[in-house]
């Protein structure tokens, strides 16, 4: 029986993973910090280690260099939150075997372990060609109302083509979901697809995340670094809330894509590149340009198409074939099976404004799924309040202003989670599912 040994803070993550690998037979141990995992490599041998990259105590660089030097034969799997192109490079330079971004799914770990466990360890490569990261990632559910149709139907006209295209919509409409769609429907698909949040980059990184840099470029360049267009090279970037971008930054973007080629920081040649951008925004891009934040020509020559995605509520008689999509989802995490929703849940569904859109009913489909016992039904005790708080309130308060009521909710539940991290905002907005950008402006709506 191969040993397998699990490491991240999250103990939910820890629990799914564990539960799940052992039905497939594997023997597996887990370990809630990088010092306890320390503490369990120097006593026992492990075949594989699946290992978040942010343990807080230590990085992923930190404990692979420590396994290379106790067990160089064991096999590394990295997992992270956040996919950082360049990570996911120095960790495959250093001997990992892959790198994969959250959320996970235990079926792609499954393979992805069976595929590892079946090869040999990699060696440490010192200049590696390309490298593809692999991102477990949702699949877009299509829908059947005429907005998610008539959505799609202008996906399936410019997917194939080359086009820049910009997509807007709400926090939690799927927008990563479906520029991965459009890329896996064009010819670029055998090619590299680069997510980059422009909201998590501040100022002075952005430049060399996007194009990056040569060793001493700056203080704190110990070593050359790839930019994310220069990996994703042949096939497609996709800048979420590239609004967030300093007006300096969107300058050098601009640049690339007329030139068509990058320099990195420190670099005096240029470099040729050929990759299709897809930006998101949840903000209105042209109302910046008005304002003078974003560039009027960066503008344009991103807004060769453009997409408005609906809100789930523009989209509700999709719910169920999305709820159902998400339980799916839920019973290969959880190793369990589900019914379904109770007709009463349903209802609740039907009638809830949902504010954050897809991403938050996917996450209450998680939370209920969990909750639910194996082979029952989702039941409305196992919804979070602002759902059955929500149908309460619009019980009693007819008629009422729906836009008080969700804002009520909302700073129901941030206030809950900031007083359970101590106000930490960057730990509150990742339990959030949201960026810190849109938690701020959540905290000014609110007047928090």
């Amino acid at each position: 029986m191969k040993k397998i040994l699990i490491i991240d803070d999250d103990l939910s993550i820890c629990k799914i993973l564990s539960k799940f690998l052992q039905k497939s037979g594997y023997d597996v141990t887990t370990a809630l910090s990088g010092k306890q995992a320390l503490l369990l490599l120097k006593k026992h041998s492990f075949d594989l280690i699946v290992c978040d990259y942010n343990l807080g105590d230590i990085n992923g660089l930190e404990i692979l260099s420590k396994i290379n030097e106790l067990y160089p034969n064991s096999i590394v799997i990295f997992i992270s939150g956040y996919g950082n192109i360049q990570t996911a490079v120095d960790l495959v330079k250093e001997g990992a075997y892959h790198f994969l971004t959250k959320p996970l799914y235990p079926d792609i770990i499954l393979k992805t372990v069976e595929e590892a466990l079946s090869q040999k360890r990699p060696k440490k490569e010192k200049a590696p060609a390309k490298i593809k990261t692999v991102a477990s990632h949702d699949q877009y559910v299509k829908g059947n109302s005429a907005a998610a149709k008539r959505l799609f139907e202008h996906v399936a006209l410019v997917a194939p083509t080359d086009y820049s295209v910009i997509i807007h919509g709400e926090t939690g409409t799927g927008k990563e979901a479906l520029a991965r769609l459009i890329h896996d429907q064009s010819s670029r698909r055998d090619q590299n697809f680069v997510a980059i949040d422009c909201g998590s980059l501040s100022k002075e990184l952005a430049a060399s995340e996007l194009f990056g840099h040569l060793k001493g470029a700056f203080t704190g360049a110990m070593q050359d670094k790839k930019g994310a267009f220069e990996i994703a090279d042949g096939g497609t970037i996709f800048l979420d809330e590239i609004g967030n971008l300093s007006y300096e930054v969107q300058m050098y973007l601009l640049r690339t894509l007329q030139e068509k080629s990058v320099r990195c920081i420190g670099e005096v040649k240029e470099r040729v590149v050929d990759v299709r951008v897809i930006a998101a925004s949840n903000e209105d891009l042209y109302e910046k340009v008005r304002q003078k934040s974003f560039r009027e020509d960066l503008y344009h020559r991103l807004n060769e198409f453009k997409l408005e995605v609906p809100t789930l509520s523009e989209r509700i008689e999709d719910l169920p074939l999305l709820a159902a999509a998400f339980i799916h989802q839920a019973e290969a995490q959880l190793g369990k099976k589900i019914k379904g929703l109770s007709p009463a849940v349903r209802k609740l569904f039907q009638n809830y404004s949902w504010p954050g859109n897809i991403r938050e009913l996917q996450n209450v489909i998680k939370r209920a799924c969990l909750l639910t016992d194996d082979g029952g039904s989702i039941e409305v005790e196992s919804l979070p309040l602002e759902i059955t708080d929500f149908s309460e309130m619009t019980k009693a308060k007819q008629p009422v202003e729906l836009k008080n009521v969700i804002l009520e909710a909302q700073k129901n539940e941030i206030i809950r989670v900031l007083e359970k991290v101590n106000y930490n905002k960057t730990k509150a907005a990742s339990i959030l599912k949201i960026d810190r950008k849109t938690l701020y402006n959540k905290l000014k709506e609110i007047n928090l």
